[in-house]
């Protein structure tokens, strides 16, 4: 059965998505088991010696469980919005960095800083939060106006509009001596998250909790303008909604972060193969599998040259590039 048919159903009977999977069970429990295990690890993985230092505890505290709690927030809000967004677009293979809305992200933060250099974490989150909204609403606007043939072509249109404007953004940063600072903010690396400078990405959590009250009707909105509107969903809003909530979960982990590509197309994709196409019951699973990823990758980053770190983005790179690639072919057999 495909998405829509699935999707369609739901819309048939709002019944339907609460009983096609339990939100809790046993499964989901074991999956926060391991995951909570790879959390604990996480905690005590690092090169400084917490338990040997005389300020092991003081650096416990401003690190490792600052830089953990990023990893839970990270995860699921970057898988989260991959989730919203193949709703809103009908299509598996769109998520934040395959649609240029990080890129715009990233320029937004980037022309903060040339007009308030000393701009505040929260002042450059709200420049790259609006950056990031412009940025899907333009790809969206693409979208209703271009009649695309094929699925397949839409992440590619996404990435070359999000080449587009990171090709902008090197220019400036060329011509503002800032190319060196736009590099550190696209690494996607948690090295630099201390206390005090991450609690911004509490914000996320709200998004989380927003997406969850509303999942029925980014289910309608997923159907089609036509549908949402004959079953009384206001599918403007619906989007517009989604949108505000994509740019901002972007935007923050953007500014915290960094880039963490491909792991809002994974995470949907692994999670609707193996339970369908339930928004509601499948949104804890994607933040869970969100989270463990982000947290495994910064593992290996972390341990696979050590005493030195390789940023989180080069493994989720190369990782998701494999499983996008994979997902591609997977569709073209399928015609």
């Amino acid at each position: 059965m495909s998405g829509a048919e699935s999707t369609s159903q739901v819309a048939a009977d709002p019944s339907a998505a609460r009983s096609k999977g339990k939100l809790f069970d046993w499964k989901l429990l074991v999956g926060i088991l391991v995951v909570g295990l790879l959390l604990v690890l996480s905690l005590f993985t690092g090169v400084y010696d917490i338990f040997g230092a005389d300020d092991g505890g003081q650096m416990f505290a401003i690190t490792r469980i600052p830089r953990t709690i990023a990893l839970v927030l990270a995860g699921a809000a970057m898988a989260m919005s991959g989730l919203v967004m193949q709703l809103l677009t009908q299509n598996r293979f769109v998520e934040p960095t395959t649609t240029g809305t990080t890129e715009w992200a990233g320029l937004g933060l980037l022309a903060v800083m040339i007009l308030i250099p000393g701009a505040s974490i929260t002042t450059r989150m709200i420049g790259a939060v609006i950056a990031a909204f412009i940025g899907t609403m333009v790809f969206f606007a693409f979208l209703r106006r271009v009649s695309l043939r094929s699925s397949l072509i839409v992440p590619i249109v996404g990435i070359m509009l999000g080449a587009v404007v990171s090709s902008i953004s090197t220019f400036v940063a060329l011509e503002t001596d800032m190319l060196q600072s736009l590099g550190v903010w696209f690494a996607g690396s948690f090295t630099s998250v201390l206390r005090g400078q991450y609690e911004m990405l509490w914000i996320v959590a709200f998004v989380a909790v927003a997406v969850f009250v509303v999942a029925d009707r980014f289910t309608v909105a997923g159907l089609g303008e036509e549908i949402s509107t004959n079953i009384g969903v206001n599918y403007q809003r619906v989007v517009l909604l989604g949108t505000t909530l994509i740019a901002v979960a972007t935007g923050v982990v953007t500014v915290v972060v960094g880039n963490l590509p491909f792991l809002g197309l994974i995470v949907p994709n692994v999670v609707s193969m193996i339970r369908g196409d339930d928004l509601r019951s499948n949104l804890p699973w994607v933040c869970l599998l969100g989270i463990g990823i982000v947290t495994v990758c910064d593992l290996i980053g972390r341990t696979i040259i050590m005493p030195f770190e390789v940023p989180v983005s080069l493994i989720l790179g190369i990782v998701g590039s494999v499983v996008f690639v994979g997902l591609l072919l997977r569709q073209r057999r399928r015609g």
